[in-house]
């Protein structure tokens, strides 16, 4: 389009390529892109998009030099540059600056919008506490320009939660529950989050069946965030009837909701119950993905069933190409010192080659294999110059087992 009109292309074209440019290669090439636009109006069109993209990447010097060429092309006019920069503050640890924002705002006559003090609201909670945050939400009370919604109340609880103000923190959840939309979902999920930090199970049921009340169709993304909150407060009997309920709604079985339930019971020791779930799984219809794998392998473990906790980490190995899943360290030395206790030598070495592809050996690997060495009277060179090659440092213990190797 560039090629063919030139400087014909509108503005708001430009600010289109510069967001294209960015997502599909890099911030760098989007600012290269941003220095060759040719008019200063469709410099003005993309320089939100630019900043933007520096607030994404926390690069806070060159978003505050964005915002004075900004300034002086007379487009910090709206809210929505200085929201991105006090997002930006927050995200840095660096919000003891939010309130110079807001100074900025109101010596310009920039109208405040509902983002914008809950931003501030925040800021002030997190540096200087309970106190400071209740005088914004006062100002905002104040501002006949801006409608108090479910986003702030939220906001507000949550400062309280973190600074210890339950009761408060329940009150503005409850006021907030009110202000809730009839036609979307949006809010219910925060709110549904914050109970459950609260260990208010009756708020996160309550909600849960008002929010079945609005219309369209529950997704899987929704299952999952109340599964995951039942779980968390350790409801495991009302998340399987919660379950039940998702496999009565969809036809197309999405792992990711049973998994919530399949790590619940394994981190619980209900060992039998897991694997009962992981069958009934596959029999509707569910593809293991990775994170299958690693409960069932985390959970097999625990319970020192390693021949099955091997087998799931060998189809979870199978999964790789997909994905960049790795397992915890600690599981891969349990697995390695499964085969040092049968003396599978064969399996073990095996095992390594594979870790190593993976760069997940370490030094106990490495150990459980030099003991494996030093049992049958095996000279342990090979492995020795494997550890060399993956730079792994020998500790004094490590040193006294290849010289018992040798010896």
């Amino acid at each position: 389009m560039e090629d063919r009109y030139g400087n014909r292309i509108s503005a708001a074209d430009h600010a289109i390529r510069l967001e294209l440019t960015i997502k599909v290669h890099n911030l760098r090439q989007g600012e290269e892109y941003f220095a060759t636009i040719p008019n200063s109006a469709s410099q003005k069109a993309a320089c939100l998009t630019l900043l933007h993209s520096y607030v994404k990447e926390k690069a806070s010097e060159k978003a505050e030099a964005l915002m004075i060429k900004m300034n002086n092309l007379g487009l910090t006019v709206s809210p929505h540059p200085f929201n991105e920069m006090m997002k930006l503050y927050m995200a840095t640890s660096q919000c003891e600056k939010v309130p110079t924002v807001i100074q900025q705002m109101k010596q310009n006559n920039i109208p405040l919008n509902v983002l914008s003090y809950n931003l501030w609201m925040g800021a002030c909670g997190e540096s200087s506490g309970v106190a400071s945050a209740e005088m914004v939400y006062k100002d905002m009370m104040k501002d006949k320009d801006v409608e108090l919604g479910w986003s702030t109340l939220s906001t507000l609880a949550n400062i309280y939660l973190k600074s210890g103000f339950l009761v408060k923190a329940n009150l503005a959840l409850q006021n907030a529950e009110k202000k809730l939309s009839t036609t979307n979902r949006l809010g219910y999920f925060f709110l549904i989050t914050l109970y459950t930090s609260l260990k208010n199970k009756d708020g996160v049921l309550r909600l849960w069946e008002s929010c079945k009340a609005v219309e369209g169709r529950l997704s899987c993304s929704n299952y999952m965030c109340i599964l995951l909150c039942l779980v968390k407060l350790g409801d495991i009997k009302e998340a399987e009837r919660v379950l039940t309920e998702y496999e009565y709604q969809f036809r197309k079985y999405d792992i990711r909701v049973s998994n919530v339930l399949l790590g619940a019971y394994m981190r619980n020791g209900f060992v039998e119950k897991a694997e009962a779930l992981h069958l009934h799984t596959l029999e509707r219809g569910g593809c293991p993905n990775y994170k299958t794998w690693e409960i069932l392998m985390e959970g097999w473990v625990r319970s020192q069933n390693m021949d099955k906790a091997i087998n799931a980490m060998k189809k979870g190995f199978a999964m790789l190409k997909h994905c960049d899943w790795r397992p915890s360290p600690s599981i891969v030395v349990a697995i390695a010192e499964s085969f040092e206790n049968s003396g599978n030598f064969e399996d073990a070495k095996r095992y390594l080659t594979v870790v190593r592809r993976l760069s997940l050996a370490n030094l106990p690997v490495y150990k459980s294999l030099i003991r494996m060495h030093a049992a049958a009277h095996q000279q342990p060179q090979e492995i020795f110059e494997m550890m060399k090659e993956d730079e792994i440092d020998i500790d004094d213990e490590t040193s006294a087992l290849l010289q018992t190797s040798v010896t």
